[in-house]
């Protein structure tokens, strides 16, 4: 009976202890992990945010906009070749020159809040002639 509870003891602790380190070590960028791409590693395209939250924004406040910049951490210049926006109520501007290796662009996205009172939670997919070619950003937030 005491042997049954040592194996259990010595199968379970350390699985326990494996699994908690796992969820505390932050989610680094890879090819196969698009969501988290904010964090800085080589030879990517990456984001300084993936979200940004307005808040509580007033319907008759007029629009509001968020400016997103991009790193160009490959060897080669790249493109910003489009931006696609999930709704019309979102308009977006970006950098149209080359940007170079080490060098950022920007990617404003600016919302629309008349007669969309609630919560928003818009997308705009920034498609790019590097790696990543897509990124996805969001902006969120409340009209009332």
């Amino acid at each position: 009976m005491m042997k049954r509870k040592f194996i259990k003891f010595v199968l379970v602790i350390p699985a326990l202890a494996g699994l908690f380190l796992l969820a505390s070590v932050p989610q680094f960028s890879t090819k196969a992990n698009k969501e988290n791409f904010w964090y800085m590693t080589e030879d990517e395209i990456t984001i300084d945010r993936p979200v940004h939250d307005f808040g509580t924004i007033k319907e008759d406040g007029g629009s509001v906009s968020a400016t997103f910049i991009i790193t160009n951490n490959t060897k080669a210049s790249i493109l910003i070749t489009n931006v696609v926006r999930s709704c019309g109520c979102t308009a977006p501007a970006w950098t149209k020159e080359p940007i170079e290796p080490g060098q950022t662009g920007e990617v404003t996205a600016t919302f629309d809040p008349r007669g969309r009172r609630g919560p928003f939670d818009k997308t705009i997919t920034i498609i790019t002639s590097g790696d990543p070619s897509r990124i996805t950003a969001r902006i969120k937030g409340v009209v009332e």
